[in-house]
């Protein structure tokens, strides 16, 4: 255990993860208040030493009772684990901030970005959602424009790094190029979704599907886009689509976007400057400098970086727009543990 003078009880299920690993290290780069933290994991992984704060810390077994006295538990270690092990956790006291997607949906659980909806914290019964790492970047940049000139369509098409589907398919990347470059022939394993029939290469190339398809013909991927971009701003009739690829880049993912406002006689330069003070966003939009964001840019950082902000050659109230963030920071670990910030600047949880 960790000892602070004042400060929560936190644990970190999936600890032993790539999000797990990000979400440590956010906590100790925002020197987040802990008295105490526990991290847990599968049995599996269980037993693995990890440092925190520059001390050794064993990696527990995740169960129920690891839950005793914990006041925010911070998951990221698979849907089903989150389904079995989260009731648990708010049940014996614990804010849960949960990573997948298992209660996104949920009627009585709030998904929050924080620069988005964070007053839908005060809703929380014991456990709040983080989006979709897609969503989070797309609606932190979509979210100053919606309150000053309101949001009326929304067409998104991604283009999403290996990483948002874990270690095994930045393995898979990084093999694939070596072996192309050297001649060699290639076995795909892991994309677009291990889980499916087909499986196919991603060095090199890129890949119209990021998790299986629905029977609408839209993946899940983009219906998690389209369903939880409205639950977050509280537009339930805003008309979004969304196309989702995955590319051959490790960590970062864009996204090109497409909106209408409500208001008519909104110009280019009008978006930008709305984004110049928009919290957590940095505009890289200078096409006669060619500065413009790029994931190689991003990695590392918890900021959302939007440029290329021009309006529609066709429709007055239409804009693009192109957005790229870190998927394992923003998209993920930040904010979740920004969420966990919020809930302390609320006062929905109290210092010990």
């Amino acid at each position: 255990m960790v000892e602070a003078r004042q400060g929560l009880n936190v644990a970190v299920v999936g600890a032993t993860g790539a999000v797990g690993q990000q979400m440590m290290e956010t906590l100790e780069k925002r020197n987040f208040p802990i008295k105490n933290i526990t991290l847990l994991s599968s049995a599996r992984s269980a037993g693995t030493v990890l440092k925190f704060n520059g001390e050794e810390i064993v990696v527990q077994e995740a169960k129920p009772e690891s839950f005793e006295g914990i006041d925010i538990a911070l998951f990221s270690a698979g849907g089903s684990v989150s389904l079995e092990l989260a009731p648990e956790a708010a049940k014996r006291g614990a804010i849960v901030v949960d990573n997948t997607s298992a209660f996104r949906m949920a009627e009585n659980v709030p998904l929050v970005v924080p620069e988005v909806n964070e007053e839908d914290l005060k809703q929380h019964k014991g456990i709040i959602a983080n989006p979709n790492c897609s969503t989070i970047q797309m609606v932190a940049a979509l979210e100053p424009i919606r309150k000053a000139y309101g949001l009326n369509k929304l067409i998104v098409s991604t283009y999403q790094a290996v990483s948002g589907s874990g270690a095994a398919a930045i393995s898979e990347l990084q093999e694939q190029t070596q072996s192309l470059l050297n001649g060699e022939e290639i076995n795909p394993q892991v994309l677009p979704v291990k889980g499916d029939e087909k499986h196919y290469q991603i060095a090199f190339n890129v890949i119209p599907q990021i998790d299986k398809f629905q029977e609408n013909g839209y993946t899940y991927e983009e219906m998690k886009m389209i369903n939880e971009t409205k639950k977050i701003m509280h537009m339930p009739e805003l008309p979004v689509a969304a196309t989702c690829v995955r590319i051959p880049v490790v960590t970062g993912h864009s996204e090109s976007l497409y909106f209408e406002v409500n208001e008519p006689g909104v110009s280019a330069a009008d978006i930008k400057e709305l984004m110049k003070t928009a919290p957590g966003i940095v505009l890289q939009d200078e096409p006669e400098a060619q500065v413009y964001p790029m994931p190689a840019d991003c990695v590392g950082k918890n900021d959302v970086f939007v440029g290329r902000i021009r309006k529609d050659l066709d429709e007055d109230k239409g804009f693009h727009m192109w957005v790229v963030s870190d998927n394992l920071l923003k998209g993920a670990a930040w904010n979740s543990v920004q969420i966990a910030e919020s809930l302390i600047k609320l006062e929905l949880v109290t210092l010990k």
